[in-house]
């Protein structure tokens, strides 16, 4: 017998079929590279965050889910040339960046997808030189639209950039957009949850991983 804290997830769980029918949907990772979220990061407090918090757990969680279900996965990768070509530097962001021990510079492991995050043939990696987004001014609007995907689930970090320019993008781009909360992460930690409550939950379908993990079970069942 399901316990009072599952009976909400199943009613969520069957409200989300629709938004995450396979056919429709992509999982997109953001910046769940070595250099942010592993172990040696450039960003320590926020890899810390990411795995202390479950989310990046969870991200590998979700995206062996969606091989399972035919869901199709890309992954959204910053990184920069060694000789810094066509990198932004028009804000403080940027320029710190360029300044931390550890660089997203191409080719090396800092770019590359950190475990335990299941990496597959089928699945997209998109890499930019610039920019905040994910979404704007690389190739996964384009991508997606070609694979006829309509919903978009969004995972990663960091919630206090990349997360909500992703989301915003792509509501902009005419996508639904869905994001698992505790599937995300920031610093600091409890500025996560006060961004999906009062910024995101506004413009996406704000969920859960185990519900997403129900839609896509049950997805696979029916096949």
């Amino acid at each position: 017998m399901p316990t009072d804290a599952q009976v909400p997830q199943a009613a969520q769980a069957a409200q989300l079929v629709d938004q995450l029918d396979p056919a429709s949907t992509a999982l997109l990772t953001v910046e769940c590279q070595n250099g942010v979220v592993g172990t040696d990061s450039a960003l320590p407090e926020l890899a810390e965050a990411a795995r202390t918090s479950g989310a990046l757990a969870k991200v590998a969680r979700l995206t062996a889910a969606a091989h399972e279900a035919g869901v199709q996965v890309l992954h959204a990768v910053a990184e920069r040339r060694p000789d810094g070509r066509g990198a932004s530097h028009n804000a403080r962001l940027f320029r710190a960046a360029g300044r931390l021990p550890v660089q997203q510079l191409t080719g090396t492991t800092a770019v590359r997808i950190a475990d335990p995050i299941p990496v597959s043939d089928a699945d997209l990696i998109v890499r930019r030189l610039h920019g905040l987004s994910p979404i704007a001014g690389t190739e996964v609007d384009a991508l997606l639209r070609n694979l006829g995907v309509r919903n978009v689930v969004i995972v990663g970090v960091s919630a206090n950039v990349a997360i909500p320019n992703a989301v915003f993008d792509a509501v902009n781009l005419g996508y639904t957009a869905v994001v698992p909360a505790d599937a995300i992460a920031g610093v600091p930690a409890e500025y996560t949850p006060a961004m999906v409550r009062n910024t995101l939950a506004l413009v996406a379908t704000v969920t859960s991983t185990e519900a997403v993990l129900t839609c896509w079970k049950r997805s696979r069942r029916a096949r």
